[in-house]
């Protein structure tokens, strides 16, 4: 196979440009529309029933369908996976701005799942064959990390702007010039290796069997929040997951072309990154529909000015990133940058289980926020370049979908397990405190409060949990120029391979 570190791409900074557009779209949508749906639900009449699904619809099809997309952006090339997300993307967008009804929003945010599912693997795989040079990686995925970071904040600063200025539609409409610009952008300037491509066939039980397992994990996620762990929909939903994925686990270690080889996601590195970096997106998910609630409904801000508290995070995110991540990628092993990214994060999110009806923002939250962005950033960074390490270039695609997936799925599971501990909490607390309550209202604050704080220590745990994970199972070494390069074929040989290189 020849290496792709021979070929250097002379327009591949512009070609970066429009690829972190790419995906900070894709991130966005995933928390841009939650600040505009009680507009929408009014708008539209959606029962509260079905509220819900706006939600759930996109995620369902963006987490179910990743792997998929990451395969056949492999099997047609990244550029043309990549434009054709983009220009699905954007038509979707612009039916849910222009929906007249429930379904044609439900339908719209399906269909913005499907072509996400397309755009966001072959971004980031663009990048891993197209940045070759390990201090030009890093720099490159510094800003990848950054995005993927800090998008999910920005999403709910752009959706309280948008909704309260103008429309909730344009929460839709906006992602249309993003995508137009992206677009043209690629045509121009994008050159994907030829070599990058995976001629094999598309292993059609592993996408069948890895889309359904994958949905009816979310789904269960998420009907779990709505009806309980206990109840029977949730445990059918898991019972047919764990079939689904074991079966797709033995299909996948006896077809001639799977859609996951195995040796993507066995080497230890990679599968350091998957789970650290799934378990951070639990408590980070957590965290923005908390604070949300918190800042809003608590301390009684505006949709704008709850959308602008979170930029600290998003400065401390671009920083720790592409400053403190980007900078020491070259000379330190990644899991010295992850571990105590992590662990960093976790500091952050431990103040946060302070918060109280009456808390400062400038003395507790901002501090907290800076911290949280700081070591996110700075973990996220390597983590994005690592997922990729060691995997042939016509691997990339699925590889970087694996990033997506943990990140989806992690996302599903934060928002429903931290949301039931939270509403237990809530309930426990306004039971045992009614009899001393000055009032009701103040009663329902301090148990919603005491809600948030309970989850919030259960998402330091899981932080701190990510963090032994990445310095326990991370041994990449720093990169280094004149490293050799390893294929996702080399096996158990991987491991030993100090050099994080293609």
């Amino acid at each position: 196979m020849p290496e792709t570190a021979q070929y250097v791409d002379p327009r591949r900074w512009k070609a970066l440009i429009f690829i972190a557009l790419a995906q900070l779209m894709v991130v966005l949508d995933a928390t841009i529309v939650n600040i505009a749906l009680p507009s929408a639900q009014a708008d539209l009449g959606i029962s509260d029933g079905n509220r819900q699904w706006v939600i759930t619809a996109y995620a369902l099809a963006f987490g179910g369908l990743l792997l998929f997309g990451g395969r056949i952006a492999d099997l047609w090339g990244r550029k043309q996976t990549f434009l054709v997300g983009l220009v699905g993307f954007a038509a979707a967008s612009a039916i849910g701005g222009a929906a007249v009804n429930t379904g044609m929003l439900l339908g719209a945010r399906a269909l913005q799942g499907v072509f996400g599912a397309l755009l966001a693997p072959s971004a980031l795989s663009l990048l891993a064959v197209m940045f070759t040079d390990p201090k030009e990686r890093a720099k490159a995925f510094g800003v990848f990390g950054a995005i993927a970071g800090g998008g999910g904040a920005v999403g709910l600063i752009l959706g309280g702007v948008l909704t309260e200025y103008l429309d909730w539609r344009w929460t839709f409409f906006v992602n249309i010039p993003f995508a137009i610009i992206a677009a043209v952008g690629a045509i121009a300037v994008i050159r994907e290796p030829v070599e990058s491509h995976n001629s094999s066939r598309l292993d059609i039980p592993g996408v069948l069997l890895a889309s359904t397992g994958l949905v009816a994990l979310v789904y269960g996620f998420t009907r779990a929040e709505s009806d309980g762990w206990s109840a029977g929909p949730t445990v059918g939903l898991f019972v047919a997951a764990a079939v689904l994925l074991i079966a797709f686990v033995i299909v996948e270690s006896r077809v001639k072309a799977p859609l996951l080889p195995p040796r993507v996601v066995a080497n230890r590195n990679r599968g350091g990154v998957y789970a650290s970096l799934g378990l951070a997106i639990i408590g980070m998910f957590g965290l923005f529909l908390f604070l949300t609630y918190y800042m809003q409904v608590v301390k009684g801000y505006s949709p704008v000015r709850t959308g602008f508290a979170f930029l600290p995070m998003v400065a401390g995110m671009i920083t720790g990133s592409t400053q403190i991540g980007a900078r020491l990628m070259t000379r330190v092993p990644a899991r010295l940058l992850m571990g105590p990214g992590f662990l960093v994060a976790s500091v952050g999110m431990l103040l946060l289980t302070q918060i109280d009806l009456d808390t400062s923002y400038p003395a507790l939250i901002l501090p907290a926020f800076l911290l949280l962005g700081l070591g996110m950033g700075t973990a996220f960074m390597p983590a994005m370049s690592l997922a990729t390490h060691g995997v042939e270039p016509r691997d990339a695609g699925v590889a970087s979908a694996m990033v997506n997936t943990s990140q989806q799925v992690g996302g599903a599971i934060g928002t429903a397990l931290l949301n039931t501990i939270a509403a237990s909490a809530t309930t426990e607390y306004a039971k045992s405190h009614a009899a001393a309550a000055s009032s009701r209202k103040a009663l329902e604050l301090q148990s919603m409060v005491h809600g948030y704080t309970s989850a919030i220590w259960w998402a330091v745990g899981i932080l701190v949990l990510a963090a032994v994970i990445a310095i326990t199972m991370v041994k990449a070494g720093q990169q280094e120029n004149g490293g050799a390069v390893a294929g996702s074929g080399d096996g158990a040989a991987e491991d030993a391979i100090p050099v994080m290189a293609h």
